[in-house]
């Protein structure tokens, strides 16, 4: 039998990267999928992809706002009845520049997106889940919510506070047989990381890359399917008796 056979995921960020890999292999595992995303293009873009694979629609819907959120929750229950799973992942990088160069605007914007998101995600999904007296929350950190990283402090304070967050909303769901868990790759290969290389040294990306790999004990970036097949874990039966849990793939990176 499939791992996830019969159940509902809600996945924000879900039209690219690390969010788009994980909605395949969830619908590979049998489950019913529901992408959130921005931009209407790039979840046509995805829907489109995916829906060979199963079970699959797609909500426009800005995380940051809380009648979007309000959305996307009801349009996966009206559809599907239930949601089992949320893979709330939705995020952005900021500007790169040290904290004397970051704006208020732009430290807005990414706790906006970053730690506003995810509470409104818990605080609109937990309900579904704590009637139904089961389900998995799987929201997406970073390497940064364990330890600094110069020229990104808006992205690392954001990444700091969902570990608050997961560990908040884990004690309080418990009760309901409801699990949260967060999840810290280090960089990994997709469009974020890109635009964080040229952030650093533009022009010299590459470089910047080929530096940062280096950083890493195992030596490289993480792949997207590398943080799925985590997330497929944790959103399984096979990690009922996990919560309020910091999961590190990070290549070793904050062992250092």
């Amino acid at each position: 039998m499939k791992r996830l056979s019969g159940k509902t995921a809600v996945i924000t960020g879900g039209a690219n990267g690390i969010g788009k890999y994980t909605a395949e292999l969830f619908l590979q595992e049998g489950a019913n999928v529901v992408i959130v995303d921005l931009f209407d293009d790039v979840l046509e873009e995805a829907t489109g992809a995916l829906e060979q694979f199963g079970s699959i629609i797609a909500v426009q819907a800005d995380v940051s706002k809380e009648e979007d959120v309000k959305t996307y929750v009801e349009k996966a229950v009206s559809k599907f009845g239930r949601i089992d799973i949320f893979f709330n992942n939705a995020g952005i990088e900021g500007k790169v520049a040290p904290i004397v160069d970051q704006s208020v605007e732009d430290f807005d914007h990414v706790q906006a997106v970053n730690v506003r998101g995810v509470f409104l995600g818990l605080k609109h999904v937990l309900p579904v889940m704590m009637k139904q007296k089961s389900g998995s929350i799987i929201n997406t950190s970073s390497v940064a919510g364990f330890i600094g990283s110069p020229g990104v402090a808006p992205y690392v304070t954001s990444k700091h506070a969902v570990i608050g967050l997961t560990k908040t909303a884990a004690i309080e769901a418990a009760p309901s047989s409801v699990r949260v868990n967060s999840i810290h790759p280090s960089p990994v290969n997709t469009r974020m990381m890109r635009s964080l290389e040229e952030g650093m040294n533009p022009g010299h990306g590459e470089e910047v890359k080929e530096a940062m790999s280096k950083t890493i004990p195992l030596g490289r970036y993480g792949e997207s399917d590398d943080i799925a097949k985590l997330v497929l874990f944790l959103a399984s039966d096979d990690s009922t008796f996990i919560t309020g849990s910091q999961y590190r793939i990070d290549g070793g990176m904050a062992a250092q």
